[in-house]
């Protein structure tokens, strides 16, 4: 499912896809808004830059997220937006987008749903970066993501991407996730992590 699945249709018939090679700025900060992009292949870093020349990694949309949303209520973007990998975009225009608001309550509602669970999603990795042990954050995140199965945690990437979310370097949670395997808690395989005990409650510290 597509996080545009509210859009009306006379909105997607006016999308226009962009591809991005590894290292291509889709816009920058502090440029004018043209609409709200949605992510249909790769993935899309968005930045903020220090005068030191640092970046400070907001958050990596992948396939099926969007970006610019808050964009489409401002005179300016807030960051920068970098394509990590190949990537594949789809822009809405921001005049047929707000238009479509004024129109229709029911995509506006649909709209504000979204945000809503992107807010909790936000509020849920703010929490883990609260938890100073890198091993504990590491469990907050499996508990949070774990499956039907109760056991079973899909990566939506690489190792080095889930590093980014945690905010923890990649060799850091390399270390970690070889000294959890190490001890049983975890079984790796590629793309998943399997929970070997009952898994950590985020709620109990």
């Amino acid at each position: 499912m597509s996080a545009t699945d509210w859009l009306p249709a006379e909105v997607r018939a006016q999308g226009v896809e962009r591809r991005l090679a590894a290292g291509e700025a889709l816009f920058h900060q502090g440029k004018r808004p043209v609409g709200l992009y949605e992510i249909i292949s790769g993935k899309v870093r968005l930045v903020r830059v220090d005068r030191a020349g640092r970046e400070a990694v907001l958050y990596t949309a992948g396939a099926g997220d969007t970006i610019a949303e808050a964009s489409l209520f401002s005179s300016a973007y807030h960051c920068d937006a970098i394509a990590t990998t190949e990537a594949l975009v789809r822009l809405y225009p921001k005049a047929a987008v707000l238009a479509a608001f004024a129109r229709d309550a029911n995509a506006m509602q649909a709209f504000t749903a979204m945000l809503a669970h992107q807010v909790m999603n936000l509020r849920t990795r703010l929490e883990q970066r609260n938890i100073h042990s890198a091993r504990d954050r590491v469990r907050h995140y499996l508990a949070v993501n774990v499956g039907a199965d109760g056991r079973t945690v899909v990566l939506p990437g690489t190792i080095k991407d889930l590093a980014g979310d945690l905010g923890l370097t990649h060799e850091a949670l390399y270390r970690t996730l070889a000294g959890m395997a190490a001890e049983g808690e975890i079984e790796r395989a590629k793309g998943t992590i399997r929970l070997a005990r009952i898994p950590y409650d985020p709620d109990h510290t």
